[in-house]
């Protein structure tokens, strides 16, 4: 093909599409009105040529009507049959010959074949508008050509030659036509390809030759339907530019034909050997275009010969949603679609696969170049600009564009973050596959950036420009990807950092949600206990909010130099910790809980705007109230406990002690008795208050603060590098795997996914080792503490009780006289008290200890902790009744 330069145009290929039959009808007759030489060599005293050929034609065709008509029995004259065919037998055949000729010219003209201009199609503009034409097997027998049997060699391969030119083209000729087989209005066999069939009689080395040719003739024929069927609009615009592609080598593959025609009307040497040579390499293009484009219908399901996955059949009705809700159609004939980055990944696994043929792999890696073209416009204006322009859904980057960042107050899965901006595997070139990541990053940063005000960086324009590079093979690529990420994530994290602040909102969030100086909240429970002691449902929310408003406005609190105190709000939830907990941990629903008091439905909620709410999220912010909630169980328990020992020193009933006289010693017995029970009530107090106030000490000073200053370490190391400008050292980028020095050299230190990650660590970091994550703790935690707010609640009921025993004297002369049935339900009651808290108690250590030596040894330090409130039991010990008199 690259022999013959393509000066000369192809546009007589379509009239000849159209003319076919007139040419083939043209042909015959100039056949027959061809002088026959080795007639006119015998038949020389002819007058005319015109009288021999009539002559000829006119026993021909009485012979063929010898044939085809026999002979009919003379009923009417008794003579021989020979003397009664003699006398009329002239008259008649010629009346049956003017009969022949007469049916001759009516088949002739009513085979009439013609092509139709048809209307041009919005959806495929370039599609061709002539209408398939009749088959030539429909054709009467009057307008066949003669057997190539009766032609020697010469005029063989000059009529196939002829034939060829056309069958190349896609049209059949005299002698080279499709198969019986073959339907021009099926789909497939079309994208397959008709096969053709050359006429009997031919020589066998001309056979062989033209065999061939007609793969490439079939080729052609396949790739002309479908680059018209690929080329409709809801294909994409990468199989538009690979179809556009394949329109310049068909293009040049017709040009070729024209000058194949030219040289057999010119050369009378051209013969069908040299036809083939020149058709060669040419043939070898086709081949490979033709396999690529089966492999692409295939992938379509367009052949049907590709079994339906069911695997993705969530993702497609999730595109078929999403379609729905823009008011796009994307789909195409067939079961699968195989379009945009997956049609990439086609050619270039061809690519790859075709390493050994130089011509191939130049062929595949044009068409790779120009296919990637719209590829790589959508790649740079998501890369520099953080916009997807992609209406076909043929892009690497999925945005679901019914995820809108006003729902992020609401979203307790980081939707937005997670699922806005998505990647599509099935879509992800070969060359994006290792920096997919950093694509996906690269567009969420910069979108994030033009949402809060845009690009500050006037050069940042880049996506039409010289410097960006827009195929995959410009070395440059990978380097683009690297800097545009570098470039977004140092945007992102300044925007984050410095222009909302985000530092000072995690300290303000520290300082409701973990009660770090909680002076004001101590305050607030203060003025809020008679409504946070009332049941959830009945709680007046808005005074809480008034009350909470209040205190944060408080002269010389250290609220109240807050700037962000504003956005802290007064919620009530309507489940109980651990059952909210219960729920999370076992991921299902559980038993609905008892009616919880005010204390327990108190949370606090947090404003946090754009784009700081994406890292402050609703479900980090929920995670924050979790933590809140637990620590403010333990201090009003611990608030509990302590008016529990107010109430053990000041009421008359806890204080009094018999004084020792003239009594009765029975009187004495019971008197030591009460004061033996007084002091385990008081130990079994003071090893609850003991417990919750080591609890509430770990989880602060040993969980929450270490934890909270090595995420506050990192951000500021990020706040650091930011300012400085650092960028990784080239071993660290190495480890990474970076492509070149240009692209290391553009990497960030610290990354805005890095820093979410590292919060939602923290968190989670926090939440395990409090031990809100396991559900056993969770159940024996709260069996603990329910015991202790059980008895803390229960100490004026046992002030009144222990009151009632009996009443002394004024002058506390003589031991008041208890009643023992009464005395012996108040041990059985203090009983129940110890033998519930040291047996959760001890159950809880236990689960400890073996957590602590599968998963984590934080817990031995709370191990150690909690043993001192396991010391001096109903029965005494280190830490007897005696320790708390």
């Amino acid at each position: 093909m690259s022999a013959i330069p393509p000066s000369r145009t192809a546009s007589v290929a379509e009239p000849r599409r159209v003319s076919a039959a007139l040419r083939q009808k043209s042909r015959i007759a100039e056949q027959e009105n061809r002088p026959d030489s080795k007639a006119s060599s015998v038949r020389k005293g002819s007058t005319t040529t015109t009288e021999t050929r009539t002559e000829r034609r006119t026993v021909d065709e009485r012979l063929i009507k010898r044939t085809r008509s026999p002979l009919k029995p003379t009923e009417a004259n008794g003579s021989n049959g020979r003397k009664s065919r003699d006398a009329p037998e002239r008259p008649r055949r010629a009346e049956e010959v003017r009969q022949e000729e007469a049916s001759s010219q009516a088949q002739t003209t009513t085979w009439s074949p013609q092509a139709t201009l048809l209307p041009p199609s919005s959806s495929a503009p370039l599609a061709t508008r002539i209408s398939i034409p009749p088959l030539s097997q429909h054709a009467p027998a009057s307008v066949q050509p003669p057997s190539l049997a009766g032609l020697d060699l010469q005029r063989q391969e000059t009529a196939l030659i002829e034939d060829l030119l056309f069958v190349l083209m896609g049209i059949e000729g005299q002698y080279v036509r499709f198969v019986e087989s073959y339907n021009p209005l099926d789909e497939k066999s079309r994208y397959i390809g008709p096969a053709f069939k050359i006429a009997s009689g031919l020589d066998p080395s001309l056979r062989d030759l033209a065999s061939g040719m007609l793969k490439t003739a079939t080729q052609y024929a396949a790739l002309e339907v479908f680059v018209e069927t690929m080329g409709r609009e809801e294909c994409g615009t990468v199989t538009h530019a690979l179809c556009a592609a394949m329109r310049k080598l068909l293009k040049d593959y017709l040009i070729l034909i024209a000058q194949l025609e030219h040289q057999s009307l010119t050369n009378d040497g051209f013969t069908l050997h040299q036809m083939n040579l020149h058709l060669k390499p040419t043939g070898h293009m086709m081949t490979q275009i033709y396999s690529l484009a089966q492999e692409v219908l295939k992938e379509n399901s367009m052949l049907g010969d590709l079994l339906e996955d069911d695997a993705d059949q969530s993702d497609e009705f999730e595109n078929i949603l999403e379609s729905l809700r823009e008011g796009r159609n994307t789909a195409i004939p067939g079961k699968k679609t195989c379009k945009g980055g997956a049609v990439l990944r086609l050619i270039a696994r061809r690519l790859q696969s075709s390493a050994g043929d130089p011509t191939a792999s130049q062929l595949l890696q044009t068409l790779l170049r120009e296919a990637s073209r719209p590829y790589m416009r959508m790649l740079n204006e998501w890369l520099h600009h953080g916009n997807v322009q992609d209406p076909h859904s043929e892009f690497l980057i999925k945005e679901q564009k019914s995820i809108r960042r006003e729902g992020l107050q609401q979203d307790y899965t980081d939707e937005y973050w997670e699922k806005r901006y998505t990647i599509r595997p099935e879509l992800v070139p070969p060359h994006l596959e290792g920096v997919k990541e950093r694509v996906l990053l690269a567009g969420k940063y910069l979108n994030v950036v033009r949402e809060c005000g845009g690009i500050t960086d006037k050069n940042r324009d880049l996506s039409n420009s010289a410097e960006v590079p827009h195929t995959f093979s410009n070395p440059r690529f990978l380097e683009n990807v690297s800097h545009a990420y570098a470039f977004a994530n140092r945007s992102l994290m300044t925007l984050l950092l410095t222009t909302h602040g985000l530092p000072a909102r995690l300290k303000s969030l520290k300082h409701y949600f973990f009660l770090d100086r909680s002076d004001f909240f101590s305050y607030f429970l203060e003025l809020s206990a008679s409504e946070l002691r009332k049941p959830a449902k009945h709680v007046n929310a808005a005074k809480l909010q008034s009350l909470l408003e209040i205190v944060l406005r408080q002269p010389g609190s250290v609220a109240a130099e807050d700037p962000f105190k504003e956005d802290v709000k007064v919620t009530m939830s309507d489940t109980g910790l651990t059952g909210w907990l219960m729920r999370v941990v076992n991921c299902g629903g559980g038993k609905d809980e008892k009616e919880i008091s005010g204390y327990e439905a108190l949370t606090l909620d947090y404003a946090v705007p754009f784009p700081l709410s994406l890292i402050i999220s609703r479900n980090t912010l929920t995670r924050y109230q979790l933590l809140f909630r637990y620590l403010l169980s333990l201090r009003h328990l611990e608030v509990l406990l302590t008016q529990s020992w107010m109430e053990h020193t000041k009421a008359p009933a806890w204080i009094y002690k018999a004084k020792r006289g003239t009594v009765d010693s029975n009187e004495i017995a019971m008197a030591r008795k009460v004061e033996s029970w007084k002091r385990r009530a008081w130990c079994l107090r003071a090893r609850m208050l003991c417990f919750v106030q080591q609890l509430l000490y770990f989880c602060t000073s040993e969980v929450i603060e270490p934890n909270w200053n090595g995420f506050m370490g990192r951000l500021s190391q990020a706040e650091e590098a930011e300012r400085g400008g650092k960028v990784e050292a080239p071993e660290e980028q190495a480890k990474l795997g970076a492509v070149n020095k240009t692209e290391k050299e553009g990497v960030a230190k610290r990354t805005v996914d890095e820093l979410m990650q590292d919060h939602v660590d923290f968190l989670a970091t926090c939440l395990k080792e409090c031990m809100l994550t396991n559900s056993k703790l969770l159940r024996i935690n709260s069996k603990v503490m329910s015991t202790c707010t059980l008895f803390a609640n229960y100490t004026s009921s046992l002030s009144r009780y222990l009151a009632s025993l009996a009443s002394p004297s004024p002058d506390n002369s003589t031991a008041p006289a208890y009643d023992p049935a009464k005395l012996d339900k108040l041990f059985s009651i203090l009983q129940q008290y110890e033998d519930h808290f040291s047996r959760h108690l001890k159950i809880l250590l236990d689960a400890l200890n073996y957590l602590a030596a599968t998963e984590t040894v934080v817990f031995l330090g709370l191990c150690a902790r909690l043993s001192m409130a396991n010391e001096g039991g109903a029965g005494g010990g280190p830490a007897g009744p005696a320790a708390y008199e």
